[in-house]
This record gives structure tokens, C-alpha cells and sequence, in this order.
């Protein structure tokens, strides 16, 4: 009775079931594996993490489906591409690894459970290796700054030898008047550059802004950008 669930019916042929149980189970383990990777230093959701390791079971199913089989193989990226994959916050690490799980998948889609079982190791690994050496964290901190100020001083150049004095980087990303025009309300995005703390920093803007409202945060990136 169980040789009937993987019996194909339109060209009479059958699927070994000990071989169809062994790549999901390789599967399934990858993709635990995968999910575990990315945990690490992520903050994650609970329902992104369970996808990834479910996802390359679901690869593996369709691409065995639909092997040997152009038009289908076609129709089943067709499908694909209509996916969209959100969590909050997303980004690239994110998009990385959904294309992991599915190169995964497909691998053992295909019948290839060494070569994936390796490929999941060997890029786990990396993962790994590049978040404890903190690959790509810059050297300097962001910050975005909100300075306000009097209308009758020039927001443009009031504030410039303290900034080239504390800062590698200066962008003035937004300027807009508050209090009936009275006064402006800017906001910078800073590279600091370690010559200033943030308190001394404070202190020189203070001197020139009246004392009026100054708030300086850490600059959240774009991180959804490849």
C-alpha cells in the first residue's frame, strides 16, 4: 500500500521510497543547520528561522517533481519568482540566505546529498567566520544628529569647524522650521572619528545653538540594500 503513494500514474513509473525518505531527511537537516547559522549575532524572527529550514524540503520535492521536465521546470520558476519573502527588519543577510536553502534544495532536488551536505558545511562555516571577525563593520561610528537652532544663524557653515574637527563624513540630510518659523530643526548624518566624544561634541554645539534642543542616535543603515 505505501509503494502506491509514490507511484506516477501517467508514465506508469515508480520513486524508490527509502531514497525519497533519505533526501528528506538530509534536506531537513540542512535546513536546521542553515537556520542555526543564521541565528547567530541576527535578530530573527520565529516564523523567518522555521522557513529557512523547511524551505529546502519544499526545493527538493519540486525540483525531483519536475526533473527532467523543461516546460514544468519553467513553470515551477515562474511560480517561484512570484514569492516575496518579508521579515522585519529584512535585508541582504536575509535574501542570502533564502537563495542558500534553495541552492540546497535544489542539489538534492537533483539527486546531489554529498555535495550539498558539504556545501551546506563549507558556507555555514563562513558564515560563521565572517560574523566573529565582524566582516564589513566599519571602522567608525554613525550617528545622526539633530541640532536646533535660531533662524537668524546660518544652519549652512555655523557648525563646520566643529564638525571637520569630529568628523570624517558630514551630510546635512534634512532641514525644516519649527515654532511659527522661529527656528530650524536640522538633522546630519555624522562619521565620528574618535578625535571627539559624543559628550564633548554636544558641549561645543550647545555653545553655538543657544543651548536649544540637541539629540545625536546611532545611523540605522539601509540594510535592504545590496
Amino acid at each position: 500500500m505505501l509503494s502506491h503513494l509514490f507511484y506516477d500514474v501517467f508514465t506508469d513509473t515508480a520513486v524508490d521510497p527509502a531514497m525519497m525518505m533519505l533526501a528528506i531527511g538530509v534536506s531537513l537537516l540542512l535546513g536546521l543547520v542553515i537556520a542555526k547559522v543564521y541565528q547567530f549575532k541576527t535578530v530573527y524572527s520565529k516564523s523567518f528561522v522555521m522557513s529557512l529550514a523547511l524551505l529546502p524540503t519544499l526545493i527538493a520535492i519540486v525540483i525531483f517533481l519536475v526533473n527532467g521536465s523543461l516546460g514544468a521546470g519553467v513553470a515551477v520558476m515562474g511560480a517561484f519568482s512570484l514569492i516575496r519573502f518579508r521579515s522585519a527588519p529584512g535585508g541582504a543577510k536575509e535574501l542570502v540566505s533564502i537563495f542558500l536553502v534553495m541552492t540546497i534544495g535544489i542539489a538534492i532536488g537533483m539527486g546531489y546529498l554529498v555535495f550539498a551536505t558539504v556545501f551546506t558545511f563549507i558556507m555555514s562555516l563562513a558564515m560563521l567566520l565572517l560574523e566573529v571577525v565582524n566582516f564589513g563593520q566599519m571602522k567608525h561610528s554613525m550617528r545622526q544628529l539633530t541640532v536646533v537652532i535660531p533662524e537668524s544663524l546660518d544652519y549652512e557653515s555655523i557648525f563646520d569647524d566643529i564638525f571637520n574637527k569630529a568628523a570624517n563624513h558630514v551630510e546635512l540630510a534634512n532641514v525644516k522650521t519649527s515654532d511659527m518659523g522661529s527656528l530650524f530643526k536640522i538633522k546630519y548624518i555624522l562619521q565620528l572619528n574618535g578625535q571627539m566624544t559624543e559628550k564633548e561634541l554636544i558641549d561645543a554645539l550647545r555653545t553655538r545653538n543657544g543651548n536649544l534642543e540637541i539629540a545625536i542616535s546611532r545611523y540605522i543603515t539601509k540594510e535592504n540594500e545590496l
